[in-house]
């Protein structure tokens, strides 16, 4: 089993800047895949940005040369650097694993709003 926790989401103007963090602990060994995603009101979640173990990172097209996926191996913590911030970002955003057993976990969100 993998425990995700978030972090350092908020209120931020747009243009600005956030770093959201997730924490992970329990079984990261059979962790293959993490990732962000979001979901605003009314809509359906959506991925925003993946690093796969050993594999490129792959954005949303919306997010594109403006969020970027890291990962620090020895703190077992996956960030989300977003940069010029829109209106449209605005979600709570959760961080997710995919396990080489085909499982998948989740954390618990933390919302993003960006304001005019």
């Amino acid at each position: 089993q993998v425990q995700l926790v978030e972090s350092g989401g908020g209120l931020v103007q747009a243009g600005g800047s956030l770093r959201l963090s997730c924490a992970v602990s329990g079984s990261i060994f059979s962790i293959k895949a993490m990732g962000w995603y979001r979901q605003a009101p009314g809509k359906q979640r959506e991925l925003v940005a993946a690093i796969p173990s050993g594999g490129r990172t792959n954005y949303a097209d919306s997010v594109k040369g403006r969020f970027t996926i890291s990962r620090d191996i020895p703190k077992n913590t996956v960030y989300l650097q977003m940069n010029s911030l829109k209106p449209e970002d605005t979600a709570v955003y959760y961080c997710n694993t995919e396990t080489t057993a085909g499982g998948s976990n989740w954390g618990q969100g933390t919302q993003v709003t960006v304001s005019t």
